[in-house]
């Protein structure tokens, strides 16, 4: 099992951290071209789930799955967007990214007077601590599958 990379966009669709693992394919478009389209993708998913679902969901969109990927979301009560993809083989990441935000995002972007809101985060203690993060979570691998 292993992770691919991790987005953090805000309300507005600015992409306000990205970092990637184990990517064995480059996107083909401009890192920006890519962040407006996995927004755009998020945004219309996310919308789709909502009109569609036959049931109230509580939640909403927790994540899709193609063949080659899942893709697992978590959305603040603020509109934060945080985005993991993985490989199939990884489980619900939802208390993952719950623990990512608030106990790093919060703790070192939110609470950090040098961090403005809605700008991309240029601390490099959350990016460390981020990435100490992901490297222990139980379905990272050291190695690309």
């Amino acid at each position: 099992m292993t992770v691919h990379n991790l987005y953090v966009f805000d309300r507005a669709g600015t992409c306000l951290h990205y970092s990637e693992w184990h990517r064995r394919k480059p996107p083909g478009i401009s890192q920006e071209e890519e962040f407006k389209l996995m927004f755009g993708m998020l945004f219309s998913i996310r919308s789709f789930v909502a009109k569609m679902s036959p049931v109230d969901m509580r939640d909403g969109f927790l994540c899709f799955q193609t063949s080659k990927y899942k893709l697992h979301y978590y959305e603040t009560p603020t509109g934060l967007r945080f985005v993991l993809t993985t490989d199939l083989g990884v489980g619900s990441a939802r208390d993952a990214l719950q623990h990512l935000y608030s106990n790093i995002y919060v703790e070192l972007v939110v609470k950090n007077p040098l961090c403005p809101l809605g700008e991309p985060v240029q601390s490099e203690l959350f990016r460390s601590r981020l990435d100490a993060f992901v490297r222990a979570l139980p379905f990272f691998s050291a190695r690309a599958a």
